[in-house]
């Protein structure tokens, strides 16, 4: 009875507190760990925070929303937690809240995996491109994200991601394509499609908000944009990325473009 409820907690675990206005995909198959009383076990990506303490984790190889938060402070550790490494997390219960909280800490372990912090590569990226032509991100009210195109993250690291950059930002991220968020009815019409044309996310422009995009990845390079509507929009394009000895990643833009 202990193993089926800890399965079923973990399988309803936050199924809809995301924001998004289009299906996610269908998780990849993670392979389960049962215990037979607790404290249970996970292990995590640490996406960020360590540099406070209050780390914010993507369950390993999770589904989109499966994103924790964690304060070290008091629990004994034999070194410092770092950005970017996999961590095991001993604990009692799971509050249901966003970010998922633990209850009952008992231990916090690091694995023998190499520390990989392209999480830490990505936010770098998006506050970078938060900076590029800021007026196109002043004063917004709502904040999208779409990391559909990115293809070296986890769907938990993927939510984790947006999470800390919203949260950055003091905003709740609305995940989604650019054709999702318009469907969803957050654009405003900038005009009437021409007689005999249909209607176009083109004619569109996102009036409170602004949607930023990542596509690509770190082994083969990857662009990112941010987008408020077809005549208001900046963009990293081909951009290269080398990993340090340290697992923390660099990167250089290949060309910078503005509609």
């Amino acid at each position: 009875m202990r193993k089926s409820l800890l399965v079923l907690a973990l399988a309803l675990l936050l199924a809809g507190c995301s924001a998004a206005p289009g299906d996610s995909p269908a998780p990849e198959p993670v392979d389960a760990v049962l215990v037979d009383q607790a404290p249970w076990f996970a292990t995590f990506r640490v996406v960020a925070g360590a540099e406070t303490g209050n780390l914010v984790l993507a369950a390993n190889g999770g589904s989109a929303g499966e994103v924790y938060t964690l304060s070290t402070e008091g629990l004994s550790l034999d070194r410092p937690v770092e950005n970017g490494e996999l961590i095991n997390v001993y604990y009692e219960i799971v509050l249901e809240t966003y970010p998922a909280q633990f209850g009952g800490v008992t231990a916090v372990e690091h694995t023998r995996t190499e520390r990989d912090d392209r999480c830490g590569l990505y936010l770098q990226v998006l506050e970078d491109l938060w900076e590029a032509d800021p007026g196109l991100n002043t004063d917004l009210e709502e904040l999208g994200v779409d990391f559909s195109g990115l293809t070296d993250l986890t769907e938990s690291e993927k939510s984790a991601l947006a999470w800390v950059f919203g949260n950055a930002h003091g905003l709740m991220p609305i995940t989604g394509t650019l054709e999702e968020i318009w469907q969803a009815g957050y654009l405003t019409p900038m005009t009437e499609p021409a007689e005999g044309q249909e209607d176009s996310v083109s004619l569109y422009r996102w009036e409170n908000g602004c949607l930023f995009v990542l596509t690509g990845s770190a082994e083969d390079g990857f662009d990112a944009e941010k987008w408020t509507s077809g005549i208001g929009a900046y963009m990293f394009v081909d951009c290269t990325v080398r990993q340090n000895a340290d697992g923390t990643w660099t990167y250089e833009v290949g060309a910078e473009a503005i509609s």
